[in-house]
């Protein structure tokens, strides 16, 4: 009999448990869920959008969204966004915004993710230049020419032309990798401006270009000077060179004029001092004469004479 009353006692206990729990959950829903008053119908993604995917009926839907935090440039129907293209990848119920898409009639692709007023180039690019495939899209580069505008070899000159470049494509993929594995590619697309397109098109063309990976957050342009081949094969540091274009004059270098070295001073020679007179005694038997010859020519003459 008490075995019987302590069953009723645990069942009654857990069915009021279950009752108590069942009425704060419908007392804590109608306090938490918003009212259809303060919620407002948005379009969000079904699932991950790509760049450059055109948006179709299977990759959005509309939901309820609270008012507080709709977010700008967001969509009440899905109509409005339907045949645009995406620029900025779009995440599992991530909200539609007008940031987010190409405008109307900007078709999809590549040509959607081109900001108004800048270009897309392609460039080909080897493993070397690639930098081992881990140029990516997303990434940012400096573009480094290595030529000579003398066309000599012993002048080639390596100058950072481009600075902080984003790179569109890879071959023809518009996304990374999500594990970050390096991409072959033959091919690299760069977004630059119309002015830097027309250099970068003259680098690939008249010398070798090189890109150097950047962390994205570097947005400071070092301008380095360029660095002179010969300047490698020197004891001393290398010293920047300035890059002279083959068609300016070459500048005059006007010298000084050398100094004249005064003329040597005349050296006099002292006269050598006159031979003294040789006196000859000339005894003939018992008879002395004195003959006074002044030089050696003169005694030759005496003699000869006698």
């Amino acid at each position: 009999m008490n075995r019987v009353r302590m069953l009723v006692v645990a069942f009654v206990a857990l069915a009021l448990s279950l009752v108590v729990t069942f009425l704060a959950y419908r007392l804590l829903s109608s306090r938490l869920a918003p009212s259809p008053e303060q919620t407002v119908q948005i379009v969000v993604a079904v699932e991950k959008i790509g760049v450059g995917t055109r948006i179709g009926p299977q990759h959005v839907r509309t939901v309820a969204w609270p008012k507080a935090l709709l977010p700008e440039g967001g969509f009440a129907d899905s109509k409005e966004v339907i045949g645009r293209g995406v620029i900025v990848p779009l995440l599992t119920n991530d909200p539609v915004v007008e940031g987010k898409l190409a405008p109307k009639e900007g078709g999809a692709g590549l040509t959607s993710t081109i900001p108004e007023g800048m270009r897309a180039v392609a460039v080909k690019v080897n493993d070397v230049i690639g930098v081992a495939g881990f140029v990516l899209p997303g990434t940012r580069v400096d573009i480094i020419l290595t030529g000579s505008a003398e066309r000599t070899g012993m002048d080639d000159t390596s100058k950072v032309i481009l600075e902080n470049v984003q790179v569109l494509a890879a071959g023809q993929n518009l996304e990374h990798d999500e594990d970050g594995k390096p991409q072959n590619v033959q091919v690299i697309t760069l977004l630059v401006s119309p002015e830097d397109s027309q250099k970068l098109a003259l680098a690939s063309a008249d010398g070798r270009i090189q890109l150097a990976l950047r962390n994205p957050l570097d947005l400071e342009h070092a301008n380095p000077k360029p660095v002179n081949k010969r300047s490698l094969y020197t004891s001393g540091t290398n010293a920047p060179v300035e890059l002279v274009s083959a068609s300016a004059p070459r500048p005059v270098v006007k010298r000084k004029p050398r100094p004249v070295a005064p003329a040597p001073a005349p050296v006099v020679v002292a006269a050598a001092p006159a031979p003294k007179p040789l006196e000859v005694e000339l005894i003939y038997g018992s008879e002395r004469k004195k003959v006074m010859f002044e030089n050696d020519k003169q005694t030759d003459e005496k003699k000869i004479n006698r």
